[in-house]
């Protein structure tokens, strides 16, 4: 298992143990490692600063006694934010009609960028995204990075649930 997906692993549990869902392990740096955690509150209350600490607290622990990464590193933990990367599957569903941008590991239709309105996932589980040039199917095994792009319509739509 390598190394993300030990971390995945090993945070995610905790996470839901305490109400929250993981949307992103991350280790970063080459110098100076940084863990990043992102991470969603279950209830769909916005993520506050009490949570950030709450969170960075129980991980601390965690990888004190686990150890999975060699050397010094600092912790950071957050929220995903509104213009939040998209990595699970449920992620391309739940933004579908606001834009995103998407890198593919592998070429599709001679390109690995794309920028588009989400339309959700296909039975076969490919991110359909509508582009200038019609409409592309990038299987979700293939994405490299996927991010919601902050517009006027997101924001609206975030500031709208928040008030909800």
């Amino acid at each position: 298992m390598d190394l993300q997906s030990r971390l995945e692993a090993l945070i995610a549990p905790s996470l839901d143990a305490m109400g929250y869902e993981l949307v992103r392990a991350q280790l970063q740096g080459k110098q100076r490692l940084t863990l990043q955690v992102m991470a969603d509150r279950k209830d769909g209350a916005v993520m506050a600063v009490e949570d950030c600490a709450d969170i960075s607290r129980s991980l601390s622990a965690l990888l004190d006694v686990d150890d999975p990464i060699q050397g010094a590193y600092t912790l950071e933990v957050s929220s995903p934010g509104i213009d939040r990367p998209l990595t699970r599957a449920k992620d391309f569903a739940q933004w579908v009609g606001f834009e995103a941008k998407l890198e593919s590991i592998q070429p599709i239709e001679g390109r690995k960028r794309f920028r588009g309105k989400l339309l959700g996932l296909d039975e076969a589980g490919n991110i359909r995204l509508a582009i200038e040039t019609g409409e592309v199917a990038i299987p979700f095994a293939d994405v490299r990075g996927a991010k919601l792009v902050l517009t006027d319509e997101l924001i609206a739509a975030t500031t709208q649930n928040q008030e909800d």
